[in-house]
């Protein structure tokens, strides 16, 4: 019983000692990346400029990896508008790089001849309808910023672009 104990007790350290390393390489530590008093910024001013047009909208803030970083629903904004905020921004994130856009507008309109936009439709969490921009760092998209609820896409990009405008002499 006795030559049992030792090895497990031997493993259980291992693991202590493996889980004592410092936490700061679990995080992801990129060059650039969007500030989360940054982000917080820009929701309350796409939201803010949303509300002076009587539009009630959602805006997600998510980083280069598509994740949620930031999502705000303003006053009055319905349950869906969180659901289109967070695709749109998603769709910049993950498409924009590859296909050279940073407002999702831009890249709709692209797609109007593109006889296989419909495609793309059918790819989870893609959203073709305007209303996000990208938030780049030294020509590279770190975040985006998109927003849900205002009637067409093209007023919900209004805001994010009013958004991006608030932060964006403060992104080194």
């Amino acid at each position: 019983m006795r030559n049992v104990l030792i090895p497990a007790a031997c493993g259980l350290l291992l693991g202590l000692g493996m889980a004592a390393t410092p936490a700061a390489a679990a995080t992801e530590m990129k060059q650039g990346f969007l500030p989360l008093g940054l982000a917080m910024e820009a929701a309350a001013e796409g939201i803010r400029v949303c509300e002076e047009h009587g539009w009630h909208v959602t805006v997600t803030v998510v980083d280069s990896g598509g994740n949620i970083k930031l999502q705000a629903k303003g006053d009055h904004a319905t349950i869906h508008t969180k659901d289109a905020s967070f695709r749109k921004a998603y769709t910049v994130v993950t498409m924009g790089p590859i296909f050279g856009f940073d407002v999702l507008g831009d890249w709709v309109e692209q797609l109007k001849t593109n006889p296989f936009a419909p495609t793309y439709a059918t790819l989870p969490n893609l959203f073709l309808l305007p209303g996000a921009v990208g938030v780049k760092m030294e020509d590279e998209i770190v975040a985006a910023i998109g927003i849900g609820g205002a009637p067409g896409g093209t007023n919900d990009e209004i805001c994010a672009k009013a958004a991006l405008t608030k932060i964006a002499d403060r992104l080194h």
